[in-house]
Parts: structure tokens; sequence; C-alpha cells
């Protein structure tokens, strides 16, 4: 019954859709104008070395439209790719700086060391 009913296709179409949607792809705007930012920052990378996105697309073994997507700051593009493509441009060395500095992370262990316990009385 529900195969044969006229509104199927559109129902499926909704279904995938909303699917999407709820698998991550929509960042909060303050992360979306950072990806945007990296992916220009890799543009500005590649022109300075006079490459192409074809020529960068060639060495990071991916399409020239996901470099395009890439420069663009797409989320959708896995980050092994975009370490693929900073590879190919010699940056890849800069993967290392990602969570370097944990401040945060770093002032919530000092809260937690300052309760200190006493060391054991020695016998």
């Amino acid at each position: 019954m529900w195969q044969s009913h006229p509104f199927r296709h559109f129902a499926l179409l909704k279904i995938q859709a909303m699917a999407k949607n709820t698998m991550g792809t929509k960042l909060p705007r303050k992360l979306e104008q950072k990806m945007a930012l990296m992916g220009e920052q890799i543009k500005l990378a590649r022109l300075r070395r006079n490459l192409s996105i074809a020529q960068v697309a060639e060495r990071a073994t991916c399409s020239p439209l996901t470099v395009n997507r890439i420069e663009k700051g797409s989320p959708t593009v896995s980050i092994g790719i975009y370490a693929r493509v900073l590879y190919a441009l010699q940056l890849d060395d800069d993967l290392l700086l990602i969570a370097k500095e944990d401040t945060l992370g770093r002032n919530l262990q000092d809260l937690s060391l300052k309760h200190r316990q006493r060391a054991s009385k020695k016998l």
C-alpha cells in the first residue's frame, strides 16, 4: 500500500533531507566563519605557490571540485582530505597546531589539582 502511494517519492526525499540535517552538516555560525577563514587561508597558500586547483587536486589525489569545496570551507569534506591538501601544499605540520594550546583544559586540570592531599607518613 505504501509503495503505490503517489507521494511516496516526495516522502522519501523529505526523509532523506531530514536525515542529512541531523547528521551534523549544519554548523553554528561562528564555526562556519572559521571554516570559511581556514578555506581562504588554504586558497591563499595555493596561490602563493602559484598552483592551480587541478594541480593541488592531483597531488592530493582528490577532485578539483573537492579542493574548491575546501577553499570555501565546506564542513562536509573529510578531515583526511583536508590533511592531504595541506600535505600537497607542504603545510601538513600545521595539523599539529590543532588543539595544541588547550587553555581551558589546563585551567580545569589546575583547578582539580588545588585539592591537594597529604603525602602518606613514612614508617
